[in-house]
């Protein structure tokens, strides 16, 4: 009776969070601006007006660059904390490794308060850097975790062969570790690039004349007859992201695999 109990409130709760998502390709289908029951008819006339909204593909491009930039620095910062993490010893390891965990259990709105009063203290000006320091912040958590299973689960021996046959410290990572982990990398770029293409409140906070496309769509809701577009284009992110996860889980996967670890779960 327990585990029935648990897994209808699972179900429930399945639903609630994923209801929305069921219903928005739903109404970008439907042949009728109002978001309402019952359907009008079917067209794809919506998904035809998006390339005809220029501030729309400008906001697609501004998100696109951000999310292409925050992916690269937040993987090469990552790289570079996940490898320290796992192969070295230095005072006060554990506090600062913590800290810079520390934006996954944050508020986005407490840090992109705390950028904004901070970038406007220093008088400089907000626009698509700002939006990339805040996603960069982030995101690089989100690497660090799936980089140190990768990092960890290496074979120390691999690394020592290297040295023994003459091969230098930077040689030894391009050549053997890097090839390793690299589907560890692929998964923290795909994660980070679809983390920032779909965030909104430091988006919000910190963008300047340029929104990103979460910015743009956040407005467009106070008109009625963009609100079918908007659904539209909302049915493609959501593809896209689930496509993006799938690969970066796959690529996860398969990096455990590699470098013969344990799986301990992941984004699937």
């Amino acid at each position: 009776m327990k585990g029935g109990g648990l897994r209808i409130y699972a179900w429930l709760y399945l639903v609630f969070l994923y209801a929305p998502i069921v219903l928005l390709p739903i109404f970008a289908f439907n042949d009728a601006t109002i978001i309402a029951f019952p359907l009008s008819g079917f067209t794809t006339k919506w998904f035809a007006e998006i390339p005809n909204t220029p501030a729309l593909v400008q906001s697609v491009q501004t998100s696109v660059i951000i999310a292409v930039i925050t992916a690269l620095l937040s993987t090469i910062l990552g790289i570079c904390a996940a490898r320290a993490g796992a192969k070295y010893r230095f005072p006060l390891k554990a506090p600062i490794l913590g800290f810079i965990m520390l934006p996954l259990v944050l508020p986005e709105i407490i840090v992109a308060v705390s950028l904004l009063v901070v970038i406007l203290a220093l008088g400089l000006p907000l626009g698509g850097w700002t939006v990339v320091l805040g996603h960069t912040l982030i995101c690089t958590p989100f690497c660090i975790a799936i980089l140190n299973s990768a990092f960890a689960n290496l074979d120390p021996s691999l690394e020592e062969a290297a040295f023994d046959l003459g091969e230098t410290a930077w040689s030894t990572f391009r050549l053997i570790t890097l090839p390793l982990v690299m589907p560890g990398i692929v998964s923290a770029l795909l994660i980070s690039f679809t983390i920032s293409l779909d965030e909104f409140i430091i988006a919000f906070f910190l963008t300047g004349t340029e929104p990103t496309l979460p910015v743009y769509l956040w407005g467009q809701l106070r008109f009625p007859q963009k609100i079918p577009v908007v659904m539209a284009l909302g049915t493609i992110l959501v593809a896209l992201s689930v496509i993006l996860l799938t690969i970066a889980e796959i690529f996860r996967r398969r990096g455990i695999a590699r470098a013969g670890g344990k799986d301990t779960g992941g984004f699937l």
